[in-house]
């Protein structure tokens, strides 16, 4: 037996059998371009299979050393990858500027920073292993775009209805190009560099040859722009960095804006963050001691059980210890259900995350019920579970050497579960005002009671909801 048949065996031992079959096919035999930055998402879409457990398997998959994990910092307008990282930790600048669009972006963990797959060396050797050798098209399927695109299969005739000039330029050389310019906003722009110039051509036409002279290096400088009238162009290009450029003029026109206007979603770093089997398998690996990243949206819920301290003393430590643990147990299993994360556990309580609001929602309900059942087992009601939740921006950081979050989202979401009363789920008005949650509350016949309460270093008083 092969080492790679070794290794999907292993796989099959640690992920979901129907999703661990689904990865080995696609290892061997999808071509080439499909096993570079795998969208999981995309793949879970074709195949029909759950997402958090084709999620997991590929996670266990890197694990094991089938994929290599990418955390892409993404320009949100062109999708190209501005950046590409093995680690979250080299995602560490405030800004990433995009060529191409001439926009700064701050990278966000929920839309800025995408993460994929791409098969390891090891496992078999693909075009994109040596992106030197890809051909002008494959180079922006494969390395310059981002998996949310969704490029047309016959990519290079797209290309070539919305280019004017493409070459390719191996280090050291020059290359001298005679085109006609349009009348029409051009772009050129490098993928390898990740460097552009803005051309407006406007004004009356000309037939005297213009002359433009271009050199690309591995500073990045600012996008420039100029104005050239439509006709004759003479561009000289020069490369003076240690690998070849792919140069090209394109055409800033509603065929462009068509193009980089198929999208299909993809998996962030915000879900991947909040999804249990990467924290258990990755745990502290992924964020520096000293990073701050951001997150715009993540959803908390804090539990408590009310009143543990009388538990111990009416039904005793060993009863009460079993007790207790057993209410961990299901409580975690809950959260990995409903794609979400336990963060940390205080004392009898639970921190989790969500990717979004209806999640965390889902989860409380069930809970609720499953605390319910423990009690009926005992004919008792011992476990009183009070659950508070809030959603809004917040830090990923690292806390006691945990991979944890910062912010006052996180304060309020505990506050509320402070709040709540043995038994009762408290949540915030942009918890039960997101579309997905609400029409979950209305399916099960559940109507949020609002209320005003004041909550602790919070200075104006909220609006908390009990959902009965």
């Amino acid at each position: 037996m092969s080492e790679t048949d070794n290794l999907f065996a292993m796989l099959r031992q640690s992920a979901d059998p129907a999703a661990a079959e689904a990865i080995e096919h696609l290892v061997r035999e999808a071509p080439d371009h499909q096993l570079s930055r795998i969208n999981v998402l995309d793949i879970a879409a074709k195949t029909g299979l759950d997402e958090e457990r084709l999620i997991a398997a590929f996670l266990h998959a890197a694990r094991l050393g089938l994929f290599e994990l990418s955390w892409n910092v993404l320009c949100p307008s062109c999708g190209g990858v501005i950046e590409a990282a093995f680690t979250l930790r080299n995602v560490d600048r405030d800004q990433y500027h995009c060529a191409w669009c001439a926009t700064s972006y701050e990278p966000t963990l929920d839309e800025i920073v995408e993460v994929t797959f791409t098969v390891s060396r090891r496992v078999r050797r693909i075009a994109a292993h040596d992106p030197e050798g890809l051909s002008y098209s494959e180079y922006f399927r494969q390395i310059f775009w981002s998996s949310g695109i969704d490029l047309p299969a016959n990519l290079d005739h797209a290309l070539q209805e919305i280019t004017l000039e493409t070459i390719e330029l191996p280090p050291g050389e020059k290359a001298i190009l005679s085109l006609q310019l349009p009348p029409e906003f051009v772009i050129l722009l490098d993928p390898v560099t990740h460097t552009g110039w803005f051309i407006d051509v406007k004004g009356e036409p000309t037939r005297e040859r213009q002359a433009l002279s271009l050199v690309f290096d591995r500073l990045r400088a600012p996008v420039e722009r100029m104005e050239l009238h439509p006709g004759p162009l003479r561009l000289s290009l020069e490369n003076r960095t240690g690998g070849r450029v792919l140069p090209g003029l394109w055409l800033a026109n509603n065929q462009l804006e068509e193009l980089l206007r198929r999208r299909r979603p993809f998996l962030t770093a915000k879900r991947l963050l909040t999804n249990q089997v990467f924290r258990d398998i990755y745990g502290t690996d992924t964020i520096d001691v000293e990073q701050r990243l951001k997150i715009t949206s993540l959803t908390f819920l804090f539990t408590d059980l009310k009143g543990s301290t009388e538990l111990y003393d009416r039904v005793g430590d060993i009863v009460a210890f079993d007790l207790v643990r057993a209410h961990f147990r299901v409580l975690n299993e809950i959260v990995a259900a409903e794609a979400g994360a336990v963060v940390k556990t205080i004392g009898d309580a639970v921190m989790a995350t969500f990717s979004t609001p209806d999640r965390a929602v889902a989860a409380a309900l069930r809970m609720r019920e499953a605390m319910q059942d423990l009690n009926n087992g005992r004919n008792g009601q011992d476990l009183l579970l009070k659950i508070g939740i809030h959603e809004g921006p917040c830090l990923a950081v690292v806390l006691n050497d945990r991979q944890d979050y910062f912010g006052q989202t996180v304060n309020i979401a505990a506050r509320v579960q402070g709040l709540a009363d043995s038994r009762s789920i408290l949540a915030t008005q942009p918890v039960v005002a997101y579309p997905q949650a609400s029409s979950l509350l209305q399916t099960q016949g559940l109507e949020p009671v609002a209320q005003t309460r004041a909550l602790r270093g919070v200075a104006d008083a909220m609006a908390v909801y009990e959902i009965p």
